[in-house]
């Protein structure tokens, strides 16, 4: 794989969805040094740029590698530093850089894809998810024999992955012969479809029946795939009848993924289903405290709880948060004030939880300059189905609420056209920085 071209043309995407002076002082002097199994490793210059990559660019930086490099399962930061000679320059990992990122602890295992660094002694159980919690260690004490399968669904950043996966880490240790496995449905689906362009789909269910433990995130996806759920269906009785424990993940309850067989619905159902949340604020708070303990950072606690009080949404939001303070604290090498802490978090904030549909609708119709009203109408004209598609992105996701009730309260719309029309402007937002411009600016007015 050539990475000099790889990071060429990722930085040619890259510069195009963010602001010039943003792109010229956070990534120049950035480079993939190499690629590894998989994981992609890039160079920086030196602890400020690489935690404000980690922080601020990590999810565009990950999403645009992964679309330019399918085998892409991971993105790394290296610090290093360019040594010029006459003839080349050599990029070299600095001491201090293996110091702070001890790589080999970092592999994913390419045998089981289980991220080590997913486990329960860094898992904060608050009332959010502790009965996902206790259900996955009664799992771990008795693996195929309770809770089989077990089916956890939730938002977007609130530990699915690191609860499946830290089980999958801790049945490892607790049985060493029992093989564990954990993937997405995306590297199902599509072993799967390779395995019968190749007549090979015996060699597809040997695969994955030998295996004792199989967790499989995302199954949100297998709405439409019929070919898909038909193995899935005899995957999951073959683990059954085997007492093999089988784990799912999804960001919604399998009875609103769209088009799942009544089968699978009730193969899922046989098991156990366990919803995570939200944390609540001494949740957020435990949470931030552990975080700053594994990065050796301490805060005034005046501020720590602020962020707990003031960032109410997922777990990957309020640790981002933490992050961006973080990053500032050592940029300035000297305590921050709360004020200072405020200013950082303004923007980040995410909209009131407790906004009614309605008040959605009515400021995404000022801002478009369109009747209230108008958005509940069945009409093709142009600017009002962008209006309500706009409404149904933001109600999914910033407010997190449900598909059937979005079409319910937006004129008793299908619940598949409230997918449609979020999907359509998620894809559209990748190419349109009007209309991410738009939405930034309609975000403001919920604040």
């Amino acid at each position: 794989m050539n990475t000099k071209q790889l990071w060429k043309n990722c930085l040619v995407e890259i510069e195009a969805g963010i602001s010039k002076a943003n792109f010229s002082t956070w990534f120049k002097n950035t480079s993939i040094i190499k690629e590894d199994t998989g994981i992609i490793y890039i160079g920086v210059p030196n602890e400020f740029v690489r935690d404000w990559l980690m922080n601020k660019y990590h999810k565009l930086i990950t999403k645009t590698i992964a679309d330019a490099y399918e085998n892409m399962r991971a993105v790394e930061y290296v610090i290093t530093k360019i040594e010029s000679t006459a003839k080349q320059e050599v990029i070299k990992t600095s001491e201090t850089a293996e110091k702070e990122l001890p790589l080999r602890d970092l592999y994913i295992n390419p045998e089981d894809n289980l991220n080590p660094r997913y486990h329960f002694n860094s898992f904060i159980v608050g009332t959010f998810n502790e009965l996902a919690y206790a259900a996955s260690q009664a799992i771990i004490d008795s693996p195929g024999t309770k809770y089989n399968p077990f089916f956890i669904y939730g938002g977007t950043g609130l530990g699915k992955t690191h609860l499946i996966q830290a089980v999958g880490n801790s049945i490892k240790e607790k049985y060493p012969n029992k093989k564990v496995h954990y993937m997405t449905l995306e590297k199902f689906a599509n072993d799967f479809v390779n395995s019968m362009q190749s007549n090979k789909a015996n060699s597809f269910k040997e695969k994955y029946r030998k295996y004792d433990l199989l967790i499989i995130d995302d199954i949100q996806f297998i709405g439409k795939m019929e070919k898909i759920q038909e193995e899935l269906f005899h995957t999951f009785n073959t683990f059954h009848e085997n007492n093999k424990q089988i784990i799912f993940s999804s960001d919604k309850h399998p009875n609103y993924i769209p088009e799942l067989a009544d089968r699978l619905k009730s193969r899922f159902a046989a098991g156990m289903i366990v919803d995570i949340s939200e944390p609540e604020y001494e949740s957020r708070l435990a949470i931030l405290k552990v975080k700053l303990r594994e990065i050796n950072v301490d805060l005034e606690e005046e501020l720590v709880e602020y962020v707990a009080s003031s960032v109410q949404g997922n777990i990957r939001e309020l640790e981002g948060s933490l992050n961006l303070i973080v990053c500032q604290y050592r940029l300035k090498n000297k305590p921050l004030t709360l004020m200072e802490v405020k200013n950082l978090l303004k923007n980040n904030m995410r909209p009131k939880k407790n906004m009614a549909i309605k008040d959605v609708v009515k400021i995404v119709s000022e801002y478009y300059k369109l009747e209230e009203g108008s958005v509940y109408e069945k009409t093709r004209k142009k600017e009002i189905v962008k209006a309500r598609q706009v409404v149904m992105y933001l109600l999914r996701e910033d407010f997190n609420v449900s598909y059937p009730l979005i079409g319910q309260k937006l004129g008793g719309k299908d619940h598949t056209t409230v997918i449609h029309s979020c999907l359509k402007i998620r894809t559209d937002l990748k190419n349109d920085p009007q209309l991410l411009q738009e939405l930034e600016q309609i975000r403001i007015m919920f604040k």
